[in-house]
């Protein structure tokens, strides 16, 4: 119980920070599209990074130093893109929420939901490299990785579900654009910020 405690504890404060996965959960929640699905994905997907961590995964960055430059280039390209198309849509005023606008295909959601999630270098560092070095310490190690697979489950499904809470301030155009423009300006920092290599 200590291990998966701790597993928890050190998953959730590693996922907790905003960032673009997060701003596109929460984003998908109050245009209450694709909901499930995008919390599922995200979840799924750390639960996949955390074993693969605990497992030893984090030397295979130490044996292939080129991989972490790759996934960083391809990664900040990706946000800066993501950006400049929220601004974009803060830009053009694309008008008030509507319940299942402005959020595309499921595939379309899936598809942006997996590229911000697995082109972040970032999702290696922390939840690869700095969960499977951490839970080495612990006796217990399949207990500190389900520890932090449900930190990520509770954190990523309740982000989505409590986007809906927000839909009636986003029903308003000027609240929508404030949204688009702060996620643009996550996005681009970040991008900013893996392509300087920090």
């Amino acid at each position: 119980m200590q291990a998966a405690l701790a597993g928890f504890a050190l998953g959730m404060s590693l996922i907790v920070a905003i960032g673009a996965q997060n701003a596109f959960v929460l984003r998908q929640g109050i245009v209450r599209a694709h909901v499930f699905p995008v919390a599922a994905i995200c979840a799924a997907s750390d639960a996949v990074l955390i074993a693969a961590g605990v497992a030893g995964f984090g030397a295979l960055t130490g044996a292939l130093p080129w991989l972490e430059t790759a996934m960083r280039w391809v990664g900040a390209a990706f946000l800066l893109w993501y950006g400049l198309r929220s601004w974009r849509a803060a830009w053009r005023g694309e008008g008030a929420l509507r319940a299942g606008a402005a959020a595309g295909s499921l595939r379309a959601a899936v598809l942006t939901c997996l590229a911000l999630t697995w082109l972040n270098p970032h999702v290696y560092l922390d939840t690869v490299m700095l969960l499977g070095a951490v839970s080495a310490q612990y006796e217990d190690r399949i207990g500190f990785a389900l520890g932090a697979m449900a930190a990520s489950v509770l954190f990523f499904f309740t982000l989505a579900y409590a986007g809906r809470l927000l839909a009636p301030v986003f029903a308003r155009p000027a609240a929508w654009r404030v949204l688009d423009l702060g996620i643009g300006a996550v996005m681009l920092a970040l991008a900013a910020r893996l392509a300087s290599g920090q």
